[in-house]
């Protein structure tokens, strides 16, 4: 009777979560979003400043900017979410229609997937490197063990939310000490060369300290945009702003540190690769072993909470998929990527390219779901229009145009130039989306319940 009771709530897994059915408490989710928001990437991208003259302090407050607009974003968009219980795929029908939500959520899920493919790779060599540490030299065990992990984080996504909650209730707790171990390494050992390298230079507050502020912002635009997934997990009683002080505690603070040590570490040895950096700093197996753990559970947790939800989400909606088949599939697919191709240094041009359009994309999506939520809704969503998103055949069925035009044009401006895409595309996209709703005859069932609905 309770496998039976068990295959009911997969199929129905992206229908409404009741307020007395949520298992997140405002700790567990902290701790979630600290596992998601650490990643490898996070330090390499704090080397990458030293190439644009930032001194330790003007790197501080650019992470610290940039992050806490991130957080900001990240606190409006998980509002519908929150009250409605409904994922993210369900919200796109809102403003997309039930047929173009399509759209938007491949747009984010084809990512998490390359992303599940390319961490995993990581996480399995790290695992490897860990036995050749100690002298156990595996033959093909960067195979061997990228598939056990991949086989391990699979078998977690079967769990549901139930596994990315423990997983991130102790890899928040693992990462957090092996990165304030990693902080201590740096300023015990390498405080003459930071002091030198990072302190006693002028730096700049131009457009190089700008393009920080925009670099660490865009880090982590990918799980601003599905925010709901995670908070319609949260029990009821915690308002937009102590949700908001969850999401600030959990990944400002952490993202701060992760940048600053990715650049002390850099500058210190000049090697900008921050894994390589600590292997050079201190030439020891406990060093290795605990840079080469946080790794482990950094890609783990990020892949549970931020690259296995959105896309096995989209399958379910789209396919009609019980969660276990979804999960099982998107970890499939993640494989079929060739991470191992991806990894390597001919590909690096080729992947950051890659990053770059879909980025694009992200501004776009984000400016049609808050204007459509907090401007044409007035944050007001009735049980018959979320019935409504529902029904295939219902006020929102098939495509809204306003909002695939709006993403589009929004897109090209943010092509031009992507590394501050989604800055010089998002009030545009609001704009169109704005006037298409209002002005097209094709939109009039979609302003019915809006501020536009005369």
């Amino acid at each position: 009777m309770s496998d039976v009771n068990n295959e009911k709530k997969q199929a129905s897994s992206i229908a409404p979560i009741k307020k007395e059915d949520r298992i997140m408490s405002w700790g567990s989710n902290t701790m979630l979003w600290l596992g998601g928001c650490i990643s490898i990437g996070t330090l390499s991208m704090g080397s990458a400043q030293l190439e644009n003259g930032l001194n330790l302090l003007q790197l501080f407050l650019a992470v610290l900017i940039g992050s806490t607009i991130l957080v900001i974003g990240i606190a409006c968009n998980d509002q519908f979410s929150y009250v409605t219980g409904a994922p993210y795929a369900v919200q796109l029908k809102m403003s997309f229609g039930t047929k173009g939500s399509i759209v938007p959520v491949f747009i984010r899920g084809l990512p998490a997937i390359v992303w599940y493919g390319y961490q995993t790779w990581l996480g399995g060599t790290a695992i490897n490197n860990i036995f050749r540490a100690f002298g156990l030299d595996i033959q093909y065990g960067y195979v061997i063990f990228f598939i056990l992990f991949q086989l391990v984080q699979i078998y977690l996504s079967t769990k549901g939310f139930q596994g990315a909650k423990w997983v991130g209730n102790i890899g928040g707790v693992v990462i957090t000490i092996a990165m304030l171990y990693l902080l201590y390494l740096c300023l015990t050992t390498q405080w003459d060369a930071i002091s030198a390298n990072l302190l006693g230079i002028e730096g700049t507050w131009g457009m190089p300290f700008v393009a920080a502020i925009i670099a660490f912002f865009g880090n982590s635009t990918t799980v601003m945009l599905n925010a709901g997934d995670y908070s319609r997990e949260v029990k009821d009683g915690y308002s937009s702003g102590v949700r908001g002080i969850s999401y600030f505690l959990a990944m400002v603070p952490a993202t701060v540190l992760l940048g600053m040590i990715g650049a002390m570490a850099c500058s210190a040895t000049g090697v900008a690769n921050p894994i390589n950096a600590f292997y050079e700093m201190v030439d020891s197996k406990l060093v290795l072993v605990v840079t080469l753990c946080f790794i482990i559970m950094a890609q783990l947790s990020t892949n549970l909470a931020s690259n296995v939800i959105p896309p096995a989400y989209a399958f379910m909606d789209v396919f009609k998929m019980k969660h276990r088949t979804a999960v099982i599939i998107v970890g499939i697919l993640a494989v079929c990527t060739c991470p191992w191709v991806l990894t390597n240094d001919s590909s690096a041009a080729g992947l950051a390219l890659f990053t770059k359009i879909y980025t694009a994309f992200f501004g776009p999506i984000f400016a049609v779901l808050i204007t459509d939520y907090f401007i044409l809704h007035r944050r007001k969503i009735s049980d018959s229009l979320l019935k409504d998103l529902y029904n295939e055949e219902g006020e929102h069925k098939g495509v809204n145009w306003a909002a695939i035009i709006a993403i589009a044009v929004g897109a090209v401006i943010g092509l031009f130039n992507v590394d501050i895409s989604f800055f010089t595309a998002t009030i545009p996209t609001a704009l169109i989306f704005y006037f298409g709703m209002k002005m097209m005859p094709s939109c009039a069932s979609f302003r019915k319940g809006t501020t536009l609905d005369k």
